[in-house]
């Protein structure tokens, strides 16, 4: 047992939609090492959670959620999360991955997945250590299939618009099946910019399914140079995808007079290379 834990979120997506026109929904996660859940444990009776003043994790969920790996814990637990409930960011796979680390640290990924789909029906890989080179389902549990490493890439992005937390019951993604052997094509040569024009292609078909299109991050995407956007497919992440070192000098301010919150810059990928934040 542990007293103290942080768990990382994602970015939303690299990729998101149905597997076949009718088959699982499954995502690449986009790992960040800013938008994150921390969590203390002080020992005594009963089990109180405390969320910070957000809406991270109730106890009810909390008591079912540790029963399912057949973990006890009791006293008072503090969350805090760096990124807002319905953001896309894995706050609450996130919540509830800390509590099984405080609680149970030894459970292993996929039963921390089994237990997490139960309680809500839906779940982030987050409790992978490397979630995006997995292929996985969502609502299933289930990795589909191992992906090759990403290249080295920077991201800078934010929250645009008003959150939304995931249904579990929605099933309204785009087709992706098609983009899945480009995908690992590009990764396994290491060709950034054709992996990003695929992480865009699948913004593109969630966005012009859901809200109508994506002439705003379009345009953006150009203003800025990046090689491609990346959102939240059930959130309100948005960010962009540059080679690395080159994010141009005033970009944050560009995304905050465009409306975005939160802005934040980090970069992931290269084999060895651990997810960092600048």
């Amino acid at each position: 047992m542990r007293n103290h834990t942080r768990v990382a979120g994602h970015f939303g997506e690299l990729m998101q939609g149905r597997i076949g026109p009718d088959g699982p929904v499954a995502l690449i996660s986009l790992p960040c090492p800013i938008l994150t859940v921390e969590a203390w444990h002080r020992p005594g009776r009963g089990l109180s959670i405390h969320g910070s003043g957000q809406r991270l994790v109730d106890p009810g969920r909390a008591r079912r959620f540790l029963r399912l790996l057949g973990a006890d814990l009791s006293g008072s637990v503090r969350l805090r999360a760096t990124m807002p409930a319905g953001g896309g960011a894995g706050a609450s796979t996130a919540s509830l991955v800390a509590l099984a680390r405080l609680a149970a640290p030894d459970t292993s990924p996929m039963r921390l997945a089994a237990a997490c789909l139960s309680c809500e029906g839906a779940s982030d890989p987050l409790m992978f250590g490397a979630p995006e080179r997995i292929l996985w389902a969502s609502r299933e549990g289930r990795i589909l299939r191992r992906l090759p490493a990403l290249p080295r890439l920077d991201v800078l992005g934010g929250f645009l618009g008003p959150h939304r937390r995931t249904d579990p019951a929605d099933s309204a993604f785009p087709d992706i099946s098609d983009l899945i052997v480009p995908w690992e094509n590009a990764a396994e040569g290491g060709n950034l910019a054709k992996l990003a024009e695929l992480a865009t292609v699948s913004a593109r078909r969630t966005m012009t399914l859901r809200s109508g299109g994506s002439g705003a991050e379009d345009a953006l995407m150009k203003d800025l140079g990046a090689l491609g956007f990346v959102i939240a497919h059930t959130g309100s992440l948005r960010g962009y995808l540059f080679a690395p070192g080159r994010i141009p000098t005033g970009a944050r301010a560009v995304l905050r007079e465009a409306g975005y919150r939160g802005v934040l810059k980090f970069g992931v990928g290269g084999r060895g290379c651990p997810t960092r934040s600048f």
